[in-house]
C-alpha cells in the first residue's frame, strides 16, 4: 500500500511538475510577444520623433529664433533676439489699443475697428501679421527697424482681405 501511495504522488508530482512547466512557458511567450509589440511601438515612434524634429527644423528656418544671421545681427547691437520679438510684439499690440483702429493695418473695419490678432517673425527686418474685425479678416507683411534708441518704425509692405 505504502508503493502505491508513494507512485500516486510521484506521478501526481510529476503532472504538477508538467502543468507548471506548460503555463509558465505560455506565460512566458505571451510576454515576450508583448514586448517585441512594444518595441515595435517604440521604434515606430522614435522614427516619427525623427521626422517631427526634421519637419519642426524645416519650418524653423524663417523664424527670427531659428535664423542664425537674424541673431547675430542683434547680438551685434547689444540685444538678444527673444527680448527684440517680445518688444515688437509688445509694440505692435499696443497699437490695437487705439480706438481708431490700429494705424499699421491699411484696411477700415466693416464690422468693428481692425486689430492684428497673430504674428509670425520672418528674420530681423520682416514678419506676417493676421489681422481681424471680427468678421472680416486679413494678413500683411510687415518691415520693422530698431533705431538705436530703441524706437521702432512699421512699414507695411503688402497686405491683402480674404473675401467674406
Amino acid at each position: 500500500m505504502k508503493k502505491s501511495i508513494f507512485m500516486y504522488l510521484f506521478f501526481f508530482s510529476i503532472l504538477l511538475v508538467l502543468f507548471m512547466y506548460v503555463n509558465q512557458k505560455r506565460i512566458y511567450e505571451d510576454q515576450q510577444g508583448k514586448i517585441e509589440k512594444l518595441e515595435a511601438q517604440i521604434d515606430r515612434l522614435t522614427a516619427d520623433i525623427d521626422t517631427l524634429q526634421a519637419q519642426n527644423t524645416t519650418l524653423n528656418y524663417f523664424t527670427l529664433q531659428g535664423n542664425d544671421n537674424a541673431m547675430t545681427y542683434f547680438e551685434s547691437l547689444g540685444f538678444e533676439a527673444a527680448d527684440i520679438e517680445n518688444y515688437v510684439r509688445e509694440s505692435i499690440y499696443a497699437y490695437n489699443g487705439q480706438t481708431e483702429g490700429n494705424p499699421l493695418i491699411p484696411y477700415e473695419g466693416m464690422d468693428g475697428t481692425m486689430r492684428i490678432n497673430k504674428l509670425k517673425f520672418l528674420n530681423h527686418r520682416w514678419l506676417v501679421a493676421d489681422f481681424t474685425d471680427g468678421r472680416y479678416w486679413g494678413e500683411m507683411v510687415l518691415e520693422y527697424f530698431i533705431e538705436d534708441d530703441k524706437q521702432i518704425t512699421f512699414n507695411t509692405l503688402g497686405s491683402l482681405m480674404y473675401p467674406n
